[in-house]
């Protein structure tokens, strides 16, 4: 099943001399640079009737047409999925995302997931391109999402996120005791042998995290951190990087780490924890119709509370 985009419009004459990509991409605004780009390359839009390159340059007067095709999710099923909204307007929904739920379909989760979900809660997002999904958690990562309800805002947020004005903070516990925060600005990129996992590999994408201390305690720290880069299994992969790895990552963990004489129940939390110990706290963008500054905070969820509160009973390492 598909939708079909037909557009027409002119290039100005004060516009100046530009690539033919950067003036489509300021008549068409409501389309991504990138998805123009294809578009041009595969001749579904014309200058003045004819195909050119992305690099060509206008002047100003030529017309530009767009007759392209959009896919709809014909093959993605709506299903009943209860979420947990915290905003909704037009443009915009902002959800809480509980541990366990995989975002969008992939091999061996081809129903069950956010994508599903938002499908059946809002069926005109079977218009937009992965039904607005324009970032992502990991299964087992909870918090906050936003989620596009139409192309226009798809198209501004991920600006927003290129540009890096996106403000994401994560709470997360580590194993070990940190003895301040400090800045990682390592690249990564898919693992050399291990394709499941990332890995901090020269020459793959700038990926850079900030990590703040919360809380120490014996052989464990509660951490802030703040995304300045969205890369797959961001934080987890810095973490373990700087020998600190997340609670209850089996993928990126080092060895379990339980403190001398330590309760049995937190032993036994922390050998079962059943995921990586982190929460996506914080969302602050602007919004897409507006400009407003917006700002979302959800507290950590249960595991993560009884996790840290057995941690503190354990001992808390004075500042």
């Amino acid at each position: 099943m598909t939708d079909r985009i037909l557009l027409s419009a002119q290039v100005s004459h004060e516009s100046g001399s530009q690539r033919l990509d950067q003036a489509a991409a300021q008549l068409f605004p409501e389309h991504s640079r990138s998805r123009l780009q294809a578009w041009i390359k595969d001749g579904s839009l014309l200058v003045d009737g004819e195909q050119k390159r992305t690099r060509d340059m206008v002047y100003g007067g030529e017309q530009l047409t767009l007759n392209a095709e959009r896919e709809v999710q014909g093959d993605w099923q709506p299903e009943a999925i209860a979420l947990d909204i915290i905003y909704e307007d037009d443009a915009l929904l902002v959800i809480n995302k509980p541990a366990g739920l995989v975002v969008h379909p992939a091999a061996g989760h081809r129903d069950g997931t956010l994508l599903n979900a938002l499908l059946h809660h809002s069926p005109e997002l079977a218009k937009v391109p992965r039904a607005g999904i324009v970032h992502r958690l990991d299964k087992d990562t909870t918090g906050l999402m936003v989620v596009a309800k139409t192309i226009e805002a798809q198209t501004d947020l991920v600006a927003q996120l290129q540009a890096r004005t996106v403000s994401r903070e994560y709470e997360c516990v580590v194993v070990g005791v940190m003895t301040a925060g400090g800045k990682v600005d390592q690249p990564i990129a898919r693992h050399g042998t291990q394709r499941q996992k990332m890995a901090v590999v020269a020459g793959g994408k700038q990926a850079i995290s900030h990590y703040r201390v919360i809380n120490r305690f014996r052989a464990h720290t509660h951490v802030k951190v703040k995304l300045e880069t969205g890369r797959t299994h961001q934080i987890r992969v810095h973490m373990s990087h700087i020998y600190f790895p997340l609670v209850g990552d089996t993928t990126y963990g080092g060895r379990l780490r339980i403190p001398p004489g330590a309760s049995p129940e937190l032993i036994s939390e922390l050998r079962e924890f059943p995921r990586q110990a982190l929460h996506a706290r914080r969302l602050e963008l602007e919004h897409p119709l507006d400009g407003r500054l917006m700002q979302w905070q959800v507290p950590i969820p249960a595991d993560m509370q009884h996790l840290l509160a057995l941690l503190k009973e354990d001992g808390e390492i004075a500042e």
